[in-house]
C-alpha cells in the first residue's frame, strides 16, 4: 500500500520537531552530567581542614606560585574552586548563611576582598554581595562554560576563581557577587 501524500507531510513535520527536541533533551543532559560536584561539603566529616594563612605581602603585589606550592597551601576544595574554577554544591558552603561581622579575604592570597555591610541573603545557595571592597581587587571576565554566558569574578592579585557576578541584586548596585566559600577567608572584626 502506497503511503498517502498527508503521511508523508506528517511525517515530515515529526522529524522536522523531533531532531530539534532531542538536540534539547540532549543538551541539558550534558549540561546536568558536566555540572561539578564539588567533592565533599565543607561541613561533611570528611571536609579537608581549613588552610594555612597565607604570609602577608603587599595589596597591589601579584601573588604568583606554582601548581605544586598552590597545592601544598590550599586545601582540595580551596584548590578545585580557585585554581581549577571549580563550584561548590549549593547550599554547603561555610559562609552561605554566616551574619559574622567582617571582612572577607581571598583564600589564595589573602587580598580583602567583601565586607559583611555588603552581604545579603539571595537564597541561591553561595554567599552573595552587591558590591566589592574596590572594584580595582577583582578581575571580570566573560565566561561561556556550560552552555550560558556569565561575567566570571577573579581575585586581581592571585587570579583565583572566586564566583559569578549577575546583574539581579538589590539597590543600590543591583548587582549579585556570587561568591563561593572555598575561595575566601572571613576576618571578624575585633570588638
Amino acid at each position: 500500500m502506497k503511503p498517502r501524500p498527508d503521511d508523508e507531510r506528517q511525517s515530515e513535520m515529526r522529524s522536522v520537531v523531533t531532531v530539534p527536541l532531542l538536540l534539547v533533551v540532549a543538551l541539558a543532559a550534558t549540561a546536568c552530567l558536566s555540572w561539578p560536584q564539588g567533592g565533599p561539603a565543607p561541613t561533611s566529616p570528611e571536609a579537608p581542614p581549613m588552610a594555612r594563612p597565607t604570609p602577608p605581602t603587599p595589596d597591589d603585589a601579584p601573588v604568583v606560585r606554582s601548581e605544586a606550592q598552590w597545592r601544598e597551601q590550599l586545601t582540595p576544595m580551596q584548590y578545585y574552586v580557585l585554581r581549577e574554577k571549580g563550584t561548590e554544591r549549593p547550599f554547603t558552603g561555610e559562609y552561605t548563611d554566616t551574619e559574622t561581622v567582617g571582612t572577607y579575604c581571598c583564600a589564595g592570597c589573602g587580598a580583602e576582598l567583601f565586607v559583611s555591610d555588603a552581604k545579603f541573603h539571595s537564597g541561591c545557595g553561595w554567599p552573595s554581595f552587591f558590591q566589592p571592597l574596590s572594584d580595582a581587587r577583582l578581575l571580570q571576565v566573560e565566561d561561556r562554560s556550560h552552555g550560558m554566558v556569565r561575567t566570571e569574578v577573579m581575585c586581581r592579585r592571585c587570579g583565583g576563581h572566586l564566583g559569578h557576578v549577575f546583574d539581579d541584586g538589590p539597590p543600590p548596585t543591583y548587582l549579585r557577587f556570587c561568591i563561593n566559600s572555598a575561595s575566601l577567608v572571613l576576618r571578624p572584626k575585633a570588638r
